[in-house]
């Protein structure tokens, strides 16, 4: 049985290639974060493994030893391994922070490559982040996927395939995964996952159609615990005065450089609050993301007017895109707090 759930399309592409004795030897999977990469991964190495007539049954020996990581023939590489090269290209100087998956990883692989199966028909490799591949360890694997096994499947898994150099994309097939619906989120949580309703209609709208974000919500309290925190962090600066909203994005410009995606997830936070106080002020209320916070949604959509909101949904995006660019952090996020718009009924922020 085939574990992902809402990605019909790509589990058929790789049924029908089974059946047929067409699986290709190198597959690159994308999609946006929490959306079933790495589940249709190991699903995949449970299928050209498993020992059961319809793969993969999940029952037989060799899929239980996949499912719990214990498989010889399974291989996962990714940004956080230990290890890799110590030449820069791979660490921050000094800080042992790495930004690439290095050649030395790719070594690794190659070596294992060349030797059989040890105790399965298959050996697959997952790279996960293959956006994150160095040059020098892209052109190594480059030379496996021209001219490769008969019984190796490469599954490279990817947010930002065009970060990839084009001579590897094009060596792989492309299996896209798109976010899920809002109703089939909240259904799956509900008849799978035994989430009770209300939290799963929370959830599923949270998610942003990223499955793997709810269900790892609904059992770590510690994912709705932090948006909360972000959310009343928001809240509190957006009626700050300049001097704390200036404390502010300086606190976020120290996290990006740490944590870039961390605070990418925030700015999202802000986006889904400011449209879905768009939602509420064109009476679509029932539409919005934050179904918990709607009095407060409708106490403040009171204070702005239509078109201050859809201005300042065009600065958070505008500003998550230059960060994206590489652009200076504080300096950005220093402009979007002074684009935040004046309320009524809220003091004027340089009189704070």
């Amino acid at each position: 049985m085939w574990s992902i759930v809402g990605q019909d399309r790509a589990v058929s592409l790789l049924q029908r290639s089974l059946a047929a004795g067409t699986l290709s030897h190198a597959y690159l999977v994308v999609g946006p974060a929490h959306v079933g990469k790495m589940t249709l991964a190991m699903d995949l190495a449970r299928a050209v493994n498993c020992e059961g007539s319809e793969p993969p049954c999940g029952e037989c020996d060799s899929c239980r030893r996949i499912t719990e990581g214990k498989h010889a023939d399974i291989s996962m590489t990714s940004l956080t391994d230990i290890g890799g090269e110590e030449n820069g290209e791979d660490e921050i100087a000094g800080k042992g922070i790495r930004t690439k998956i290095g050649v030395e990883q790719i070594d690794q692989i190659l070596h294992s490559v060349s030797l059989p199966p040890f105790e399965g028909r298959c050996k697959v490799f997952v790279i996960d982040g293959a956006e994150f591949l160095s040059i020098g360890a892209a052109n190594r694997l480059l030379k496996t996927l021209e001219e490769p096994e008969g019984n190796v499947v490469f599954v490279l898994l990817t947010t930002n395939e065009g970060m990839l150099p084009v001579t590897v994309v094009s060596r792989c097939q492309r299996v896209e995964l798109r976010p899920m619906g809002t109703g089939e989120i909240e259904a799956a949580l509900a008849s799978r996952w035994s989430v009770e309703p209300e939290r799963a209609r929370l959830l599923s709208r949270l998610a942003g159609g990223h499955l793997g974000w709810a269900i790892s919500a609904a059992s770590e309290g510690s994912l709705l615990q932090q948006r909360d925190e972000w959310l009343e962090g928001m809240l509190a600066v957006i009626d700050a005065g300049y001097e704390d909203r200036f404390s502010y994005a300086a606190r976020l410009a120290g996290r990006f450089r740490r944590n870039r995606r961390e605070v990418q997830e925030q700015l999202d936070l802000w986006l889904d609050w400011w449209r879905d106080l768009l939602l509420v002020n064109v009476g679509c209320g029932d539409a919005v993301v934050n179904v918990d916070r709607l009095p407060v949604l409708t106490e403040m959509t009171g204070r702005y007017s239509l078109a201050q909101v859809r201005v300042f949904i065009e600065d958070i995006r505008s500003a998550s895109e230059q960060l994206r660019l590489n652009a200076n952090p504080q300096l950005v996020l220093e402009v979007l707090m002074l684009s935040i718009p004046e309320g009524a009924g809220i003091a004027n922020p340089a009189a704070s």
